[in-house]
C-alpha cells in the first residue's frame, strides 16, 4: 500500500530550483543529472585547453622565429590572441553559465566578447599598414562588445519588458531589441562576412592572374594555389562556425525571442570551436607551422639562435 503523501510535501516536490535560494527575483534553474554534469566539465574543459595550447603556439611560432616576422603573419598573431583569449577567458566562465544554467560572477564580469578576423591580400600590405589594421581591429571590437553591455545599447527601446520579464538574478542572456539584434549582427557578423568573401575573391582573381603569367614556374603555381585554398578554407570554418548563431540571434527578436536556450547556448559553443579549429588548419596546410612544432616539442626551442631557424 502506498504512503500517504500530503500537499505540503507535492509542493516541495515541485518547487522551482532558482539560482539564488532567497532572492525573490532569482531566475530558475535547470538541474543536469550528475553524470552529464560530469562529461559536459570534461568536454568543455578538454575544448579550452586544446584552444589555448593551439594558439599559444601559433603566438611562440610567429613571435619566435624571424623568418615568420612579416605582415601576414602579424595578422594571424592577432587572430591567435584573440582565438586564445577565447579559449582561456571566454570558455571557462561560459562552461560555467551552460552547465550550472546560472550567472553567479556578478554583473561586472567580462562577459562579452567580439571578435574581428582581418584578411588582406599580402603583396598590398605594409608593416604599418597591419598594425593599423590589428589596432582598428581590437578597438571597434572592445568599443562594441563593451558598448552594447553596459551601455545597455542591446536593450535600447525595450527595457521595460526587458526588465520586468527578462532580467533575474543568476541570468546571463543573449537578449536584444530588433534594432540591437540587426546593427550588432550586421556589424559583427553579416558585413565583414560579404567583406571577407569579396577579399577573398580579389585574392583568387589576382592568384590566378599570377599563376598564368608565371606558368613555367611549378613551385610558385603550388604555392599561389595552397595560400589560396588555405584562406579559403579559414573563411568557410569561421564563417560555418558562426552562422548559426548570428542566423539564431537576427531572428530571434523577430519571432517572440522564442529560439530555445539550450539551442542558443549550443549555437554560441560551435561559435567558440572556430578558435579552437584555426590552430589545427594552421598545423594542416602550413609546413613552417608543423616545423616549429616540432621545433618547441624538442625544446630546440631554447637554443641559442632557435630563432633564425629556417621553417620549411
Amino acid at each position: 500500500m502506498d504512503a500517504p503523501v500530503n500537499i505540503s510535501q507535492i509542493a516541495i516536490w515541485e518547487k522551482p530550483v532558482l539560482c539564488y535560494e532567497f532572492s525573490n527575483r532569482s531566475c530558475q534553474k535547470f538541474v543536469y543529472p550528475l553524470e552529464t554534469r560530469i562529461l559536459l566539465y570534461i568536454l568543455f574543459s578538454v575544448s579550452s585547453i586544446v584552444t589555448i595550447i593551439g594558439n599559444l603556439l601559433v603566438i611562440i611560432t610567429v613571435i619566435h622565429f624571424k623568418q615568420l616576422h612579416t605582415p601576414t603573419n602579424y595578422l594571424i598573431l592577432s587572430l591567435a590572441v584573440a582565438d586564445l583569449l577565447v579559449g582561456g577567458v571566454v570558455m571557462p566562465p561560459s562552461m560555467l553559465r551552460s552547465i550550472e544554467t546560472c550567472w553567479y560572477l556578478g554583473d561586472l564580469f567580462y562577459r562579452y566578447y567580439a571578435i574581428c578576423h582581418p584578411f588582406q591580400y599580402h603583396s598590398k600590405m605594409t608593416s604599418l599598414a597591419t598594425l593599423v589594421m590589428i589596432i582598428i581591429c581590437w578597438t571597434v571590437s572592445a568599443a562594441l562588445g563593451f558598448g552594447m553591455i553596459f551601455m545597455e545599447l542591446n536593450i535600447l527601446g525595450i527595457e521595460d519588458f526587458y526588465y520586468d520579464n527578462i532580467d533575474c538574478d543568476g541570468g546571463c542572456f543573449v537578449f536584444q531589441s530588433k534594432a540591437g539584434a540587426t546593427i550588432f549582427s550586421l556589424i559583427c557578423f553579416y558585413v565583414p562576412a560579404f567583406v571577407m568573401l569579396c577579399v577573398y575573391l580579389k585574392i583568387l582573381h589576382a592568384a590566378q592572374r599570377q599563376v598564368q603569367a608565371i606558368q613555367s614556374v611549378k613551385s610558385e603555381m603550388k604555392k599561389e594555389g595552397k595560400a589560396t585554398k588555405t584562406l579559403a578554407i579559414i573563411m568557410g570554418v569561421f564563417l560555418t562556425f558562426w552562422i548559426p548563431f548570428f542566423i539564431c540571434n537576427l531572428i530571434d527578436p523577430f519571432i517572440g525571442y522564442s529560439v530555445p536556450p539550450l539551442l542558443f547556448d549550443l549555437f554560441l559553443w560551435i561559435g567558440y570551436y572556430n578558435s579552437t579549429c584555426n590552430p589545427i588548419v594552421y598545423a594542416f596546410f602550413y609546413s613552417w607551422f608543423r616545423h616549429a612544432f616540432r621545433v618547441i616539442l624538442s625544446k630546440r626551442v631554447f637554443q641559442s639562435n632557435s630563432s633564425r631557424t629556417i621553417l620549411l
